[in-house]
């Protein structure tokens, strides 16, 4: 190879890693926060608290001056309440809304029944616990779940009161 090439090779490779490098340091946090449309605001809280574990973090309100200048609304008020797996800055905030109307489509039986956000995965300590909860609060367990991965790992999955998908993972104790 001439001296030359290998020059704008090497040249070409430390602008392509640079590049790299600029734009993963362009985010201000680590943590992507998530907004979810639900029908009914007190049963996905009932679920995602008592049932999944949740904890809520905070709440705030989009009020319809902001909801119409935003592109969000369009001058609806809404608003919003944020949980998290555990209160700390690093968790993802789950941020529940409600404008107390049914989805104007079908629940999905499968992933694959439509498109978008189709399910989320939360990684646990012990399945056992939330198990309990949800069979308690008569929620179903989707296919033949739980169902074991590895010699450490068990994977249940279960849908949100609007048909979310939520894939369970960790140890059953």
């Amino acid at each position: 190879m001439k001296k030359s090439t290998a020059k704008w090779l090497l040249g070409s490779l430390i602008l392509f890693i640079g590049g790299l490098a600029q734009a993963q340091s362009n985010f201000s946090s680590k943590v992507i926060g998530i907004g979810v449309v639900v029908a009914d605001l007190e049963r996905s809280l009932d679920f995602y608290v008592n049932g999944i574990g949740m904890v809520k973090t905070g709440s705030f309100t989009i009020n319809d001056d902001f909801g119409k200048r935003s592109g969000l609304t369009n001058g609806v008020p809404v608003a919003v309440t944020m949980l998290k797996l555990e209160n700390s800055a690093e968790a993802t905030d789950w941020k529940l809304m409600s404008f107390g109307k049914a989805a104007s489509h079908p629940k999905p039986k499968f992933i694959q029944d439509d498109t978008g956000m189709q399910y989320i995965t939360i990684n646990v300590k012990a399945l056992k616990p939330i198990i309990d909860r949800l069979t308690q609060m008569k929620v179903p367990f989707l296919g033949s779940t739980p169902t074991q991965l590895n010699a450490n790992a068990h994977f249940v999955l279960v849908q949100d009161p609007d048909g979310t998908f939520i894939e369970l993972i960790g140890p059953l104790e």
